[in-house]
């Protein structure tokens, strides 16, 4: 009688063990590479911890984040509100209004009567700005690069004993700083006597702080616990924000101090060229009772005369929104006039070269 085996039952040589050779030695490796580890270790854990095998591994702990980490954020924030060419045209025209109201004050006249134009403002705006931008660009590619090689030092695992002093001597410095600058807003102080000094401690002093701040943290960065969380990300954000008002701010305050300067400067050196000026012979239908200092007026007696009276004595400053802005030749704080005459085809103009030796008797 044949025997039928269903599938389900096994065959008697699966339950018997394979025989082995007493002299190969207990399997190795690859016996259990090929096989599978056991059940339990599969699962990454020894037997009877399949619940804690299970269970998820913990997160990494993420470092502190550096403290310019805000800085990239912030910058895209004021992208985002004020674009970048909008803010330095609004620079320019501010820095070019200040300079032209305090050169033209000193002649005593205001400078909104010349209704300048926002080209002429961007213009005269760079004598204004080339030294201060000149400045703060030198100043921060210095910084950049001690910077840069003071982090080279600290990444090296080389943290000399002065920057441990150094660090609290510049701390207090910039609180000192930031201090003498902040009371001048208020009240005057001595730094007032000099040009552009208060704004500018201000704003070193607030730098030194930060720096301070930043290099403390680079030295307490490798010593800090392994679980410390790290501050949340607007906290350095509102740190640079309030960092680059206040710099920026007292920057914008030593920049108009320094355009008032160039403003008041630049005036004397008009008043001091003066004289190698171009004469300006006006010419007037009518009179037009002129009675500077230094002016001769000239009454025509041809009956033909288009234009009856002539001006001698007089240079053209500036010429500007359908006015004329004259000065006598012989213009002095002391006794100086500013003549300002709306252009109109009651006037007519003639210059001449500035006078070598004793000047020819005017004429019509």
């Amino acid at each position: 009688m044949t025997t039928i085996r269903t599938p389900a039952e096994p065959s008697p040589a699966e339950h018997e063990p394979l025989p082995t050779d007493p002299a190969a030695g207990p399997p190795g490796p690859a016996a259990e590479t090929a096989t599978g580890p056991p059940a339990d270790t599969r699962r990454g854990g020894h037997p009877g911890d399949e619940g804690e095998a299970q269970r998820p591994a913990a997160a990494p702990v993420q470092p502190a984040p550096p403290s310019t980490s805000g800085l990239p954020q912030l910058t895209r924030i004021l992208g985002a509100i004020v674009a970048p060419t909008t803010l330095l045209t609004a620079l320019m025209f501010y820095f070019g209004w200040s300079r032209a109201y305090w050169f033209y004050i000193y002649f005593g006249v205001n400078s909104t009567l010349l209704d300048l134009t926002t080209r002429d403002y961007v213009q005269i705006s760079l004598d204004a700005l080339f030294v201060p931008m000149t400045v703060v660009a030198l100043a921060g590619l210095l910084v950049l690069w001690g910077h840069a090689t003071l982090r080279v030092r600290l990444t090296a695992g080389s943290e000399p004993r002065l920057l441990r002093v150094g660090i609290p001597a510049i701390a207090a410095a910039g609180a000192v700083l930031a201090t003498a600058g902040l009371w001048s807003v208020f009240t005057p102080t001595r730094l007032d006597r000099y040009l552009a000094v208060p704004p500018l401690s201000l704003a070193l002093g607030v730098v030194l702080l930060v720096y301070a701040g930043h290099l403390w943290r680079l030295l307490t960065a490798a010593n800090a616990p392994a679980g410390r969380a790290a501050a949340p990300g607007w906290v350095a954000v509102a740190e640079w924000a309030v960092v680059f008002v206040l710099v920026g701010l007292s920057l914008f305050w030593a920049a108009t101090d320094y355009s008032a300067a160039v403003g008041r400067s630049r005036a004397q050196q008009a008043v001091a060229a003066l004289p190698g000026e171009p004469n300006a012979v006006v010419y007037s239908e009518r009179s037009l009772s002129l009675h500077a200092p230094g002016v001769r007026e000239t009454r025509c007696h041809d009956p033909e005369a288009a234009y009856r009276y002539r001006y001698d004595g007089l240079k053209l400053m500036l010429q500007s929104g359908g006015q004329y802005l004259f000065l006598p030749e012989g213009w002095t704080p002391g006794n100086g006039v500013a003549v300002l005459m709306p252009r109109s085809d009651s006037l007519r103009l003639e210059f001449t070269p500035a006078a070598v030796g004793t000047p020819r008797r005017p004429s019509c």
